[in-house]
């Protein structure tokens, strides 16, 4: 049998296993169907994303030029960026009054790859701020996705670390402030020693207020300058239980006031790199959805963000369809992939892809 036959015929039976690897059909319609990453490496392949079912690219800020927004208007993509918010890297090493601080009044060491930030430092604020109003001013962008939208910590792995902070001067004085305490003389220990013995509950309520308080003004910065964009946030996909209900305790995301300031909400249902099967992704977005106490007046989505990338272990093609259909499962009206490369240097990935794409327009 000649090589270009086999391919075929692996092919073949990859497609037929992602059309009946779901219990259930996806949605009949999505409204956006994305790919997550710089869309250059399928465009370098020469495709045309709209030949692939493709209409919508969410690319990391950063990555944004005009090239990029003009190519994709042409083949009449949505732009959405991706806005890195709470992310210090970089930034807390120049500016340590940003660098969070764990609960013995010391510098929290990075967690795994990610270091995070102290979210009430007013200078990285402003940064933030400065950086988000220039990006919506030079590019006509349908939305931005803020990611890294928590307290310092890390989640993206089967055994998240979740340090407890920050008890810098600026969170120390926010709090006593919001909780209306005086908070006892000493060291930073003694001061967190307090918090947590006896007023652990309007912490963890003040966190989350503070993490509300940024996608709020975040909101409020896109509706000025960008009035027709969306605000979406990727987000821990956790239940309220999980980790010790870390999500809310560590994290500081509570969906009932997110909810109050986001148009699209995107789980990161990254199931292999959490430690998940793969219908998990369903599971956790039915979960999610019915657990937003959802009103009639509220116009917010779902489109999560799947993974396709290799890590820990390969993903096969017949795996990626499979999250795929699952992430296409009601409630979600829309779904992408992380990431574009790890599509586009797999022709089978690519194919499987274009099939579900195809067949959800």
């Amino acid at each position: 049998m000649g090589k270009d036959v086999q391919q075929y015929y692996c092919l073949l039976l990859i497609l037929t296993l992602v059309g009946f690897s779901c219990d259930q059909d996806p949605v009949s319609t999505v409204k956006t169907r994305g790919i997550y990453g710089n869309p250059k490496p399928l465009w370098d392949l020469g495709y045309h994303l709209g030949e692939l079912g493709i209409n919508a690219v969410f690319v990391h800020s950063g990555s944004i030029d005009h090239e990029l927004v003009s190519q994709a208007r042409r083949e009449n993509l949505k732009v959405y960026a991706e806005f890195a918010t709470l992310n210090g890297k970089g930034y807390v090493d120049t500016n340590p009054e940003a660098w969070p601080i764990n609960s013995s009044g010391e510098k929290a060491e990075a967690a795994s790859w990610f270091m995070g930030v102290c979210p009430t430092e007013p200078g990285f604020r402003l940064y933030r701020r400065n950086q988000l109003e220039a990006l919506l001013l030079e590019h006509d962008l349908d939305g931005v996705w803020l990611d890294y939208i928590h307290w310092h910590a890390q989640f993206e792995e089967p055994e998240p670390i979740l340090p407890e902070t920050c008890f810098c001067d600026h969170c120390l004085d926010q709090f006593s402030k919001y909780a209306k305490i005086k908070l006892p003389d000493g060291p930073t220990l003694n001061k967190a020693t307090y918090i947590l013995e006896t007023h652990e509950n309007l912490w963890r309520e003040w966190r989350c207020q503070v993490i509300f308080e940024w996608t709020a003004e975040m909101r409020h910065i896109v509706e000025t300058i960008r009035p027709n964009a969306l605000l979406g946030l990727y987000h821990c996909p956790w239940t309220d239980t999980e980790f010790d209900s870390a999500r809310i305790n560590i994290l500081g995301l509570d969906y009932d006031k997110l909810k109050e300031s986001v148009d699209v909400f995107s789980p990161m249902v990254y199931h292999a790199r959490m430690g998940r099967s793969p219908e998990w992704v369903q599971e956790n977005l039915q979960w999610f959805y019915s657990n937003l106490q959802l009103k009639e007046q509220e116009k917010y989505e779902v489109w999560p963000i799947i993974q396709a990338h290799n890590d820990p272990y390969e993903i096969s093609a017949e795996e990626f369809g499979e999250v795929m259909n699952y992430g296409l499962q009601d409630p979600a009206t829309g779904v992408m992939m992380f990431t574009s490369h790890s599509v586009a240097e797999s022709a089978e990935k690519i194919e499987v892809m274009r099939k579900i794409y195809s067949e959800s327009e």
